[in-house]
């Protein structure tokens, strides 16, 4: 069982990387400001997996907070995640035992990857080519292919593939590539979804080659040849 403690003020934020995180199944708890993270961290003790800390926290700065984790002992990795941009923040950030650093808004599949990247242990293999059938996404090199067909995508485009070959066979909804694609202050009425599909579904089923990507009506996407 992987436990996060979400340490955001921002009630939107917090219930977004709270309902993401469940879904994807990491147990998470949310505090709002610096006595409730280490009350937080307090119970949760040697179980804790991970902290996702804001640093503009009410009446304290995330700073202070990391330092006093890392005072007492706390050895979980912490992401920051903050809209403070400025390269002084992040290594500040980095310097003061910070294992991460991302910057709102952010996708959440970015999000994701951090996080697994940051509970990783040494001795996992980390593979950097997806596979799914004839489709090959180099993750390093950004480079995809269809058998000896190379296939130019967009960073965006480059996103919603790297979902779906993750997620091999599984319908995935509009709000849930919404949500992972793009950031959390996206508006869930737009059209955007359907578009970049379509996009990505015009690269990728050539004619001649087997159609990967598939409407499943009324749900939403899911990648996988027809039989």
């Amino acid at each position: 069982m992987t436990q996060i403690v979400v340490v955001e003020d921002d009630p939107r934020i917090a219930s977004f990387l709270a309902k993401g995180l469940a879904a994807e199944g990491y147990v998470v708890s949310i505090a709002s400001n610096e006595g409730e993270a280490i009350s937080l961290v307090d119970f949760i003790g040697r179980d804790l997996s991970l902290v996702l800390l804001d640093l503009g926290l009410p009446g304290s700065d995330g700073l202070s907070l990391l330092s006093i984790l890392r005072d007492r002992g706390i050895r979980a990795p912490v992401i920051i995640v903050t809209a403070r941009q400025a390269t002084t923040d992040k290594v500040a950030g980095l310097d003061a035992g910070a294992t991460d650093y991302i910057t709102k808004p952010f996708a959440f599949d970015e999000m994701l990857a951090r996080i697994r990247a940051a509970l990783r242990t040494p001795d996992q293999e980390v593979s950097n080519v997806l596979v799914v059938e004839d489709l090959h996404f180099d993750l390093s090199s950004k480079e995809i292919r269809r058998g000896d067909l190379q296939i130019e995508l967009s960073p965006r485009e480059w996103a919603l593939l790297e979902l779906f070959m993750r997620n091999p066979m599984q319908i995935l909804s509009r709000v849930q590539i919404l949500n992972r694609v793009w950031d959390y202050g996206f508006d869930p009425s737009s059209n955007i979804v359907d578009v970049y599909v379509g996009y990505l579904r015009r690269k990728l089923n050539r004619p001649g080659l087997t159609p990967l990507i598939h409407t499943v009506r009324g749900a939403g996407y899911r990648l996988l040849p027809r039989p």
